[in-house]
């Protein structure tokens, strides 16, 4: 017991050299091998130049490195007493954005701040992992089973929820949606909700078609049902998307000479359909390497959650692997044509800076929790 106490003291008291020890490399590692491939593809995707994308991700990779070690060697106190401003803050981006907003390519999703025009959905999806891992890491089973106790946790993902859908961003919101549901289920909320929340949701379906939904986003839906329809209108993005996808094989066209995406037959091949771009260039085998390095990447965090011995963390852990397992499915289902067109980035690899921000935070976070997990905390996080 002596020996407990000795080595919760020293996680309390830690020094930077002492959290460098339990530091993992073993996520550090894959996340930056991401950040590489990313500008590798970038570059590409520049015609051979660094402009203009993969030098400017460079900048928004060291600006998010700060972020990411500040996050990483914090006092784990600090998150758990700021959670819940950090949620607030970002719901008040959100709803800023709602009123003064910069529209761009159809929806109204960025929020300009003067030196840096950013999205505030991005950073909702980590501020409410925090902020349901705060209020759910003290709870014992009982509470936990409690329809009581799940009420504000719904309020906190309906409010930014229906804000995000005004935008209108249904990948977002559906993102969310998921995070959230996950961590109801990690926590421990009766299977029973789970199969009532289904029910419901189909039952809601019509409502959403027919009231919720603008014309081009069932038209997205209508063309993932029938690949022909609209060809040249909504269609041609996913089409030319599964053209250059296929057309890359086994081993794929080769660095810079990928015909659809360096002929600039493929939109936004920067940013939501870049893993398209990275299938015809490197074919079925550079495809497959990205999600061994996700997988990798998953399993990890896992192992993070698994390990820590306080709540907090280990919520954290499981919540930020919700993030990211959600966003690189969504996305890599979409430009293979396994779901409708929706606006997520894959992450650590699209062009753009919220994203990646906000997912290395995320992975600061993982890094924080792992490093203090044998740190025992009270609700107040002392």
């Amino acid at each position: 017991m002596q020996h407990g106490q000795t080595r919760v003291s020293n996680a309390n008291m830690m020094t930077l050299s002492e959290k460098m020890a339990r530091f993992s490399w073993a996520l550090f590692t894959p996340m930056c091998i991401v950040l590489a491939l990313s500008v590798v593809v970038l570059y590409s995707a520049g015609h051979g130049s660094w402009q203009p994308f993969a030098l400017s991700q460079l900048t928004k990779m060291l600006l998010g490195f700060v972020v990411f070690f500040i996050a990483a060697f914090s006092n784990i106190k600090l998150w758990i007493k700021s959670a819940n401003v950090i949620y607030a803050i970002a719901l008040l981006m959100i709803i800023l954005v709602t009123f003064v907003g910069h529209t761009g390519m159809g929806a109204q999703r960025w929020l300009n701040i003067g030196f840096i025009t950013i999205q505030p959905s991005e950073f909702i999806k980590i501020a409410l992992v925090m902020a349901l891992a705060r209020y759910f890491a003290w709870m014992n089973s009982v509470e936990v089973a409690q329809f009581k106790n799940y009420i504000v946790p719904g309020i906190m993902l309906l409010l930014p929820f229906g804000l995000i859908v005004m935008q209108p961003d249904l990948g977002t919101a559906l993102s969310l949606g998921l995070i959230t549901v996950g961590m109801f289920y990690i926590v421990g909320a009766p299977k029973k909700w789970f199969i009532i929340a289904m029910i419901l949701g189909i039952m809601a379906a019509p409502v959403m078609w027919y009231g919720g939904m603008h014309d081009y986003q069932r038209n997205r839906i209508i063309t993932f049902i029938n690949p022909d329809h609209d060809a040249r209108g909504v269609g041609y993005q996913i089409n030319q998307a599964k053209i250059a996808f296929g057309s890359g094989g086994i081993f794929g066209q080769g660095y810079m000479h990928g015909s659809q995406s360096q002929q600039s037959f493929l939109p936004e091949k920067q940013t939501d359909f870049i893993y398209t771009m990275l299938g015809e260039e490197f074919g079925f085998i550079g495809a497959f390497t990205l999600l061994a390095i996700y997988t990798w990447i998953i399993m990890v965090l896992f192992w993070c959650a698994k390990t820590c011995r306080n709540r907090f963390g280990q919520l954290m852990c499981f919540g930020f692997m919700l993030n990211f397992f959600i966003y690189y499915l969504i996305n890599i289902s979409m430009v293979l044509g396994l779901m409708p067109t929706v606006g997520v980035p894959l992450p650590l690899m699209s062009f753009g800076g919220s994203s990646l921000l906000a997912l290395m935070f995320g992975f600061g976070l993982a890094q924080n929790a792992h490093i203090h997990k044998d740190q025992q905390l009270s609700a107040k996080g002392s």
